[in-house]
């Protein structure tokens, strides 16, 4: 369904698929056009399976895990994690970095390879040494969501100090979530890779993309891998000095306030209405390109949703006065509100809007994403029984032919290039034991809640692997909430105080949804490389290092955004620059299982219950009754519900356009959309991504748009950036 990108809650959006257009370059003329009908890259079907052919004519890989491969990949990782920050604290999206790590990783190592000498880090590079690039990648630029999620939900409640005086515990954090997911995918390879033989969309279009960028033997193939690599640099550097420079002049380049503009022009005051719930246009390259890869049914589902919670109900509730508003210059701009604030005297009797909308949203991801996964049980019920048995050792509890003895099943893999038993069990064993020191003397948690929670990311990467193999949705994010609710249970069984059931609440949730998060794409990584018949122990080695590089720098990342922005750790503080829809998601889901009596609005309430039916009344009504050619016109929920809790309508406004854009450009030219698509959208949204640290960096210096930029454009003429 997707191509690397998705929402905080685990939801995916679109992209390559592995069964559409995998082309080889010959199709192209000199001039880029289309001239002939195209084949497949591997020569068979896109889903059988099977490793992709030999080429007999390609120099044979003496070595695959080598230190170029594992620094690139780790380096081009973190630029995917730092635009995961970025972007997952303004709306909860993240991407993959899977693709981006292997194109990104060709585009540095190819040249290099022919330029410097062997011992300088010249020499041939393969297709196989570029899957241990994004395996690297994949794994360093994976552990992020702590940081858009439950950490700054733990700072915003009070139950840690400060990121600098924490940095210790969060790296600690960070990696007993990141290798006990990491073992634990290995042992899932056998079962869902070589038995049940998965597509794995995204990973599958990943291995596509790595073959297709070294099928270089013919002039047309050279010129179409040189083309990919010049538009992803190209999207790139545009995208961040596009968003750096934009910094200065927010009100020109970045935010068209046009309905403050019209109202002050025009001296009609309301219009003001408008601009405080939030109607502007934001010229974001990320989110544009979010909307492309997305597709038309992920974007707009996401304005549904927006324009349901604030053109529809919010105004609604601010006429009943089940919500109010604070203005912001009641003598000046009578009629300008702020409606977007999280914090209320009386959250219960006189919440803000956005207060109010929070539940609703959340009640309609949560529900939607556990009908789905319960509509779907039988499968999961079947796989997860099944793997469990192989994992243990027991002989197919299934007795239907597609069961195949274990010594039936083949791994294409050369025994000296399998992972070893010892490898991953022992690592396994150690990763437990270390989260289980970690979570009771660093932070208080039972070792009970920690056995409990690496449980619940036992069966969590079950359920995420064979969703993701299957239809390239990882819900694990959404379904772990429901990890609050068990932890919430034990806890209040314990009798413990509010401030330690919180913490433990957020952490044993924290690290049941990063660990089985991790595992699901460590998994798609060794589908990559089993497709490209890369050593599944040099990927194993990639993604330990990877991991390991990933625990330092996302937590240093987390650090510099928190020090520029204060508002990502503290709750008093107003936030213009997120939204921290993940944050307030897991926060307010904590605050409610956690105290004696829910702090929820009776009116929001109410709405959440109906929209919560509503929600799951969608699932058999798809299933049942909508033909499958038709489901894609039947509306996500999940992204209904994210317009509810994300209040910056400009960010589906600008997705739904991207999302036009490239139903148009695909459906007239479906080959060249395949071939230039994710490159282009790839670029801008990791250059905008790498834009914001370059921002915050300059926040921390006293040198960006604040200091030195203008209000020109801005309401009031105040700094808007």
């Amino acid at each position: 369904m997707v191509c690397g990108c998705r929402f905080s809650n685990g939801k995916v959006c679109r992209g390559l698929t592995a069964n559409t257009y995998t082309y080889t370059e010959s199709q192209y003329s000199d001039d880029g056009l289309e001239v002939e009908a195209p084949e497949q890259l591997s020569g068979k079907p896109a889903d059988n399976g099977a490793p992709f052919p030999v080429d007999p004519d390609a120099p044979l890989e003496h070595y695959v895990l080598t230190w170029r491969s594992i620094l690139i990949g780790s380096l081009l990782g973190i630029i995917v994690g730092a635009s995961n920050i970025y972007l997952g604290l303004k709306t909860g999206f993240s991407f993959g970095a899977s693709l981006f790590g292997a194109i990104f990783g060709f585009a540095i190592l190819k040249p290099m390879s022919n330029i410097l000498s062997d011992k300088l880090g010249g020499g041939y590079f393969g297709p196989k040494e570029n899957c241990t690039v994004q395996s690297a990648a994949t794994a360093s630029g994976g552990l992020t969501t702590l940081f858009v999620a439950a950490v700054p939900a733990m700072y915003h409640l009070g139950l840690m100090t400060t990121p600098q005086q924490d940095m210790g515990k969060l790296f600690l954090l960070t990696a007993i979530s990141a290798f006990y997911g990491l073992f634990f995918a290995v042992p899932l390879r056998k079962y869902y890779i070589l038995q049940q033989k998965l597509v794995f969309p995204t990973p599958t279009a990943t291995a596509y993309t790595i073959q297709s960028l070294h099928a270089t033997s013919t002039p047309s193939a050279r010129r179409t891998a040189s083309k990919k690599i010049n538009i992803i640099g190209a999207s790139f550097v545009f995208a961040l000095v596009f968003k750096t420079f934009a910094a200065y002049v927010p009100g020109l380049l970045w935010d068209w306030h046009i309905f403050w503009w019209l109202s002050q022009g025009l001296g009609i005051s309301s219009l003001l209405g408008l601009e405080s719930w939030g109607w502007w246009i934001e010229f974001t390259p990320a989110f544009f390109s979010a909307g492309a890869l997305s597709g038309l049914n992920a974007s707009w589902s996401f304005m549904i949703g927006t324009i349901l919670a604030w053109g529809v109900l919010g105004p609604l509730t601010v006429w009943t006065g089940a919500a109010v508003g604070q203005p912001i210059d009641a003598e000046n701009y009578p009629g300008y509100m702020n409606y977007m604030s999280m914090t209320s005297k009386d959250p219960i009797n006189s919440p803000s809007p956005r207060y109010w909308m929070l539940w609703p949203g959340v009640m309609v991801m949560l529900v939607y994403s556990f009908v789905e996964v319960l509509w779907s049980s039988p499968m999961f019920y079947r796989g997860i029984r099944a793997a469990v048995a192989r994992l243990f050792g027991s002989k197919p509890l299934s007795h239907r032919p597609s069961s195949i003895p274990d010594e039936e099943v083949e791994d294409p893999a050369p025994p000296h290039e399998q992972i070893k038993t010892w490898q991953w069990v022992g690592g396994l064993i150690l990763s437990s034991l270390a989260t289980l020191i970690v979570g009771k003397l660093s932070f208080d948690m039972d070792i009970s809640v920690g056995i409990v929670a690496l449980l619940l990311a036992f069966v969590f990467s079950f359920i995420g692997v064979q969703s993701s193999g299957t239809t390239d949705v990882n819900p694990v994010g959404t379904i772990a909430k429901a990890s609050q609710l068990v932890i919430g249970g034990i806890t209040k069984g314990q009798g413990i105080d509010v401030k330690k059931a919180q913490k433990t609440n957020l952490l044993a949730g924290a690290l049941a949804s990063q660990a089985a998060s991790h595992s699901v794409d460590m998994v798609g990584d060794l589908k990559t490389g089993h497709l490209l018949g890369a050593s599944p122990a040099s990927q194993f080695w990639a993604q330990v290092t990877g991991s390991f590089v990933g625990i330092w720098l996302s937590v240093i990342l987390f650090v510099l955004f928190a020090s520029a922005y204060p508002c990502v750790t503290d709750l008093t503080i107003e936030c213009t620059a997120f939204g921290m829809p993940a944050v307030t998601a897991w926060r307010s889901v904590t605050e409610a299982v956690t105290k004696p009596e829910l702090p929820i609005p009776p009116s929001s309430a109410k709405a959440a219950i109906v929209l919560g039916i509503a929600a799951a009344v969608t699932v058999p009504i798809k299933y049942l009754f909508v033909p499958e050619k038709y489901r894609a016109w039947v509306p996500n929920w999940s992204g209904i519900g994210l317009g509810f809790v994300v209040p910056q309508t400009y960010y589906p406004i600008a997705m739904v356009l991207g999302a036009h854009i490239a139903q148009y450009w695909e459906s007239t030219a479906p080959v060249s959309w395949e071939i230039w698509g994710y490159s282009l959208s790839a670029g801008l949204i990791a250059g905008e991504g790498i834009g914001g640290m370059v921002t915050a960096i300059l926040v921390v210096l006293n040198l960006d748009g604040n200091a030195l930029g203008t209000g020109w454009g801005c309401p009031q003429g105040i700094y808007c950036g």
